[in-house]
């Protein structure tokens, strides 16, 4: 089990940008690193996966617009938004599951595995 605390949230214009950033207390290695978000009202919607050999999969709603990156070596996540649009609102929580070699997605699905999860940062973006 790892600790892992989010910051970079906050209050931008639409077609603003943010850098959300995550810490984790423990290794990354071989671990499923990914961001998700929930609006309020709404499902939990994952936005952007990262495996450890870099592979990186987003969900449609942020190709073009978002970055996710991760160094290992100083066991940070960071998400680059940028073009943000009012329909980006929510709070963004980042996620370490520990999953075979630490694949995200296997055969187009959401690999299982044991998940933590950080406190969660707010993104609200004003029309």
């Amino acid at each position: 089990q790892v600790h892992l605390v989010e910051s970079g949230g906050g209050s931008v214009e639409a077609g603003g940008s943010l850098r959300l950033s995550c810490v984790s207390s423990g290794t990354m290695d071989n671990v499923c690193m990914s961001w998700a978000r929930q609006a309020p009202g709404k499902e939990r919607e994952g936005v952007a996966y990262i495996d450890p050999d870099g592979t990186i999969t987003y969900a449609d709603s942020v190709k073009g617009r978002f970055t996710i990156s991760r160094d290992n070596a100083k066991n940070t996540l960071s998400l680059q938004m940028n073009n943000l649009k009012p329909e980006d609102t929510a709070m963004y929580y980042c996620i370490a599951r520990r999953t075979p070699a630490g694949i995200c997605y296997i055969s187009g699905r959401e690999a299982l595995g044991v998940a933590d999860w950080g406190q969660g940062t707010e993104v609200t973006v004003s029309s």
